[in-house]
C-alpha cells in the first residue's frame, strides 16, 4: 500500500496529470469534496447530522506564499466559523496554516489563526489546526503552543503515526493536556522520516491514541482501517475509558455505511467535510489512500 501511495502522490504531481485531472473539474472530486461553496458544505453537514454523523468543515486550501491570499482565506474561514454557528449541530472546522501563510511568516498565520479562534470562542465552534508534511511539522506545533499560551482553549492538533518523531511529540505536548487527532499521514514522506511499513504504522498510531487517552486528554481516532477501529472499540471498553473522551473521525466520501455504523453504536462520529475551489492535492491525498478511489475516477474519465 505504501508504494501505492508514492507512486500515485508521484504521478498526481506531474503538471499533465494535473490539467488533465482538472479538465474534469469537481465533477469527480464530488465523492470526497462537499462543493466548491459553504452553502454546499453546509448542505452536506445538514445531510450527515440526519445519519447522527457530525461534520467538520475545512476550507480548502494550502501552501499560500501571498499575504494578500492568507488573509482572503482568513476571512472565508472566519465566514464559515459564522455560518456553522447558525446550526444546532456541534461545530468544528479545521484549518491548515500553510494556508495562512506559514510559509510567508510564522508571525502572519499565529495573528490570522488568533483572529479565527477569538471569533470561533465566541461561537462556541472548535478549530483542529490540521499537520502538514514534515518540513512544517516544527512549525506547527510552536504555533498550536503559542495559541494555548494565549488562553485559547478551543484549539486542538493533528499527530502523525507514520512519522518517527511523534512520540517525542506528544510526550512534549503533555503540558498542554492537547486535544489531537491521531492519523496515520497522507503526505509522501522519505524513510528517514516515516515509517513505511503498514503494521508499523499501526503499532505507531495506537501507542499515540493510548498515551493521549490515559493521560486523561480528549482524542479523534481518524482512520478508515477496520483493524484500527475494532482494536480502539475494545481497548477503550477494556480500559474503562469513557466514551465522552475519544470520538472516531471518518473522510467525507471515503466508507459513509462504516460512518453510520459507528454512529448507531453510539461512538461520537465526525465526518471531514472539505470544500472549495483549492481542491486538487487533497483530492491527489485521497487517491492515493485507496486503489477503489482510484478505479472510482477512471470510471469517471471514461465515461466521460
Amino acid at each position: 500500500m505504501n508504494l501505492w501511495r508514492t507512486a500515485v502522490l508521484a504521478i498526481a504531481g506531474q503538471p499533465l496529470v494535473e490539467r488533465l485531472v482538472k479538465t474534469y473539474g469537481l465533477r469527480l472530486a464530488r465523492r470526497f469534496v462537499a462543493g466548491d461553496t459553504l452553502e454546499e458544505a453546509l448542505a452536506v453537514v445538514d445531510r450527515l447530522e440526519a445519519d447522527g454523523i457530525h461534520g467538520i468543515l475545512d476550507v480548502l486550501g494550502e501552501m499560500v506564499t501571498d499575504e494578500a491570499m492568507a488573509r482572503a482565506f482568513a476571512e472565508e474561514i472566519k465566514k464559515t466559523v459564522s455560518a456553522f454557528a447558525e446550526r444546532p449541530y456541534p461545530r468544528y472546522v479545521s484549518v491548515k496554516l500553510t494556508q495562512l501563510g506559514l510559509d510567508t511568516a510564522t508571525s502572519l498565520a499565529e495573528a490570522l489563526l488568533a483572529d479565527i479562534l477569538a471569533l470561533a470562542r465566541e461561537k462556541d465552534v472548535f478549530v483542529r489546526i490540521d499537520m502538514e508534511d514534515s518540513p512544517r511539522v516544527d512549525a506547527t506545533i510552536g504555533v498550536y503552543r503559542a495559541m494555548r499560551e494565549r488562553g485559547f482553549d478551543n484549539v486542538g492538533l493533528v499527530l502523525q503515526a507514520y512519522l518517527k518523531r511523534t512520540e517525542a511529540d506528544l510526550e512534549a505536548l503533555r503540558p498542554y493536556a492537547p486535544d489531537l487527532r491521531i492519523v496515520k499521514g497522507a503526505y509522501r514522506e522519505p524513510p528517514e522520516v516515516a515509517y513505511q511499513d503498514q503494521n508499523t504504522i499501526r503499532e505507531r498510531f495506537k501507542a499515540l491514541v493510548r498515551k493521549n487517552l490515559e493521560a486523561g486528554n480528549k482524542t479523534a481516532i481518524a482512520t478508515h482501517d477496520d483493524v484500527l477501529i475494532d482494536w480502539a472499540k475494545r481497548w477503550t471498553g477494556e480500559a474503562g475509558i469513557p466514551r465522552e473522551r475519544f470520538e472516531f473521525q471518518f473522510l467525507y466520501g471515503v466508507r459513509s455505511e462504516l460512518q453510520r455504523k459507528t454512529a448507531r453504536e453510539g461512538y461520537t462520529t465526525r465526518a471531514y467535510v472539505p470544500f472549495g475551489e483549492s481542491w486538487y492535492p487533497y483530492f491527489s491525498r485521497r487517491i492515493a489512500e485507496r486503489p477503489e478511489n482510484a478505479l472510482f475516477v477512471l470510471r469517471g474519465i471514461v465515461k466521460k
